[in-house]
């Protein structure tokens, strides 16, 4: 039997923002929430199936995986290895959206005597040409290692925290009222479930202190500005054994003084002399490989785009480029010597004095003879003369 699609079970579409989708995933769950339904095995599986398709569609990675498998991507040799919902993680995985609808406000918890780390975001500054070719680079991150001095409990050495004795430990004091069970952090401990009575001198009670730490970052071919990477387990130390958090490295790329990029595309101007432009030639053109050489037609006009193919920037995650268009002006110098002062100046009486015969040509010809007649403008004089 299929198995459904993530998307229906939460009514949703494919496109859907992350904050419709928690959105989504909030109202059905509290609509379906064992506390709500007790004893109702139909909701309970309704809540479980709900459960499992927001755990997929609310991780990028998994999202991305089943758009391009579905659910092979998460079954035993699939693409993605995930082995599907636990229904015991359930509180680890969902606690934040939770605590909001129960009462509770001490935010993730990923273990039951530690503190997980929080996640740090970098923001990392890379060339053009690194963002288009990627690059392997080496960050010096400021995050809360776990303190040595106390080992990350935050007692001061020879003693040790003590259990808090309102919660005992739980961090959390539980209430009933009706269908809900709602939770909110204890009061006396501050949802850590401990009370220290002498902190340590070091971190001051945090169990954590600043620490610079050197991390390499594999930065991939066609990475964007904005755009983040993901460094698992090398965020904030976690405590008591509870995972670390993960550090986001945001990617910010220069302006270059040549290159423009549109995604994959990679536009630029170069510009070319009147002669070229008229009588073709050859013009030497950078790209991201290197400079490399173009012809241009005879009567090419200012403004002319051409494509250079697979001259772009790799896409992200394939091996396939885009393309280079380079647009052609014509650039006008602003000093030119004698010779040319003087080739210019007779090309502008042969114009001024071709147009005059045109003009007075024309009236004296029938609409007819006069659409047919050839005039010879600015670059026929130029062919001319270069001729």
């Amino acid at each position: 039997m299929a198995s459904k699609d993530f998307y229906d079970i939460l009514g949703v579409s494919k496109d859907v923002s992350a904050a419709d989708l928690k959105k989504a995933y909030r109202k059905k769950a509290l609509k379906y929430h064992p506390d709500k339904n007790p004893g109702d095995k139909v909701a309970e599986e309704k809540f479980k199936e709900l459960s499992e398709a927001y755990a997929v569609l609310s991780d990028q990675e998994k999202r991305s995986r089943y758009d391009q498998f579905g659910h092979d991507a998460f079954t035993q040799g699939g693409a993605g290895g995930f082995q599907g919902f636990d229904a015991s993680s359930f509180e680890d995985m969902f606690g934040d959206i939770f605590s909001s609808f129960f009462g509770g406000g001490g935010g993730r918890t990923r273990s039951s005597s530690g503190k997980a780390g929080r996640d740090l975001l970098y923001d990392l500054e890379l060339s053009f040409e690194e963002a288009a070719f990627g690059i392997q680079k080496e960050i010096t991150v400021s995050r809360p290692s776990v303190c040595e001095e106390c080992s990350g409990s935050g007692a001061q050495k020879g003693t040790s925290p003590q259990t808090c004795p309102d919660c005992g430990g739980a961090g959390q004091i539980r209430i009933q009222q009706g269908f809900f069970t709602m939770s909110r952090p204890c009061g006396r401990c501050g949802g850590a479930g401990k009370i220290i009575a002498n902190p340590c001198g070091v971190c001051f009670g945090r169990g954590l202190v600043g620490k610079n730490v050197k991390i390499e970052v594999k930065v991939p071919p066609g990475i964007d500005s904005g755009q983040r990477l993901r460094v698992r387990d090398q965020g904030e130390a976690g405590l008591q054994g509870a995972p670390n958090g993960d550090l986001y490295v945001r990617v910010n790329i220069k302006d270059h003084p040549v290159f423009q990029r549109q995604e994959s595309e990679v536009v630029c101007e170069v510009g070319i002399s009147y002669s070229t432009a008229v009588l073709g030639g050859e013009v030497s053109v950078p790209t991201l490989d290197g400079s490399v050489i173009m012809k241009i037609p005879a009567g090419t006009p200012s403004g002319k785009v051409f494509r250079m193919r697979n001259r772009g920037i790799q896409v992200l995650g394939t091996t396939r480029r885009g393309d280079q268009h380079t647009r052609v002006f014509i650039d006008v110098p602003k000093k030119v010597s004698e010779e040319r002062k003087q080739l210019l100046e007779k090309l502008a009486e042969l114009d001024l004095k071709e147009s005059s015969g045109h003009a007075k040509g024309t009236a004296e010809k029938s609409p007819h003879e006069a659409n047919g007649e050839h005039h010879k403008g600015f670059f026929d004089h130029l062919k001319d003369i270069f001729a």
